[in-house]
């Protein structure tokens, strides 16, 4: 590992950046370095503006992937290498106002029947019912249970926040009872592997000292999408959303919603006042009336 990134690292770490972000940004920086094929301190202000030119003209980046190389590449711009950003005309792509996709509850129940291993239905279904991040489910821990007041501790969530979320009784039961399966004395949520084969001709599982991976979970999920004939473009995350515009629809208040997902911002939350299927059941009777008053 080059001085440079050791010292990026440092950076970011003295930012109070989390590992993903650290991650992130010496990603960028590498890719600028590639492409350029020289160390990406050697650079001029020019060749860096004709790297997001060309990002925008001819590579068309998504605005989620633009945003993570202006914000990597500045950051050891002006922190790692002292310099001035002087970029000033490269600015965000504008956001896209687009709807995510919300499973109704039917579709969520059609596709948890459809989940083969007992750990990924446990885990998406915890993560349903409690409104999650993938990140942030499978890394709960035993401690985050408060079963006296039934909620969830969700410790480190985006941003470095923490929050509670409600524990309904029938997911405490679920975790109890997966929990029995395994015992980690830490993780609700283990990786499992897979022992050496008994004297009964089975191999027993063995939980791990590391939490389910990310990308099992989303097979799983991706999996049991397809056998389920559900053609909604829908992903893990899509249960989040489900999550908050079915307790929308049930009457929750928005702002208690809003404290549940962690948002910062009772207008990021607000969105899902367009995917309700009340709002639009509401919408359809009333365009009915106007309608059959029509001559």
């Amino acid at each position: 590992m080059s001085n440079l990134r050791v010292r990026m690292i440092e950076d970011l770490q003295l930012a109070g950046m989390s590992t993903a972000t650290q991650k992130a940004y010496v990603r960028e920086v590498v890719k600028l370095s590639k492409f350029f094929s020289k160390s990406p301190s050697e650079l001029t202000d020019e060749e860096l503006r004709s790297y997001f030119l060309l990002a925008g003209r001819e590579k068309k980046w998504a605005r989620a992937t633009y945003t993570l190389a202006i914000c990597g590449i500045k950051f050891f711009w002006e922190k790692t290498l002292k310099r001035n950003w002087s970029l000033t005309g490269i600015v965000r792509p504008p956001r896209e106002k687009k709807l995510p996709v919300v499973l109704s509850r039917r579709e969520v129940l059609v596709i948890m029947s459809h989940i083969k291993l007992a750990h990924h239905k446990a885990c998406l279904e915890t993560i349903y019912s409690l409104g999650l991040r993938l990140k942030e489910g499978i890394s709960l821990q035993i401690q985050d249970i408060d079963k006296d007041r039934m909620m969830v501790h969700i410790r480190h969530g985006k941003g470095g926040k923490d929050r509670y979320v409600p524990l309904p009784e029938r997911t405490y039961q679920l975790l109890i009872e997966f929990w029995k399966t395994h015992r980690h004395e830490v993780l609700l949520f283990p990786r499992i592997q897979m022992g050496s084969e008994t004297m009964y001709g089975y191999r027993k599982p063995n939980p791990t000292n590391e939490p389910l991976g990310i990308s099992s979970v989303q097979k799983a999920f991706k999996q049991a999408l397809k056998l389920s004939g559900i053609r909604k473009k829908a992903h893990v995350h899509t249960l989040r959303h489900s999550f908050a515009t079915h307790l929308l629809e049930a009457g929750v208040d928005l702002r208690h919603i809003q404290s549940y997902l962690g948002h910062s911002s009772l207008c990021t939350t607000a969105i899902y006042t367009h995917l309700t299927d009340a709002s639009s059941d509401k919408a359809r009777r009333d365009m009915n009336q106007i309608m059959s008053e029509l001559p």
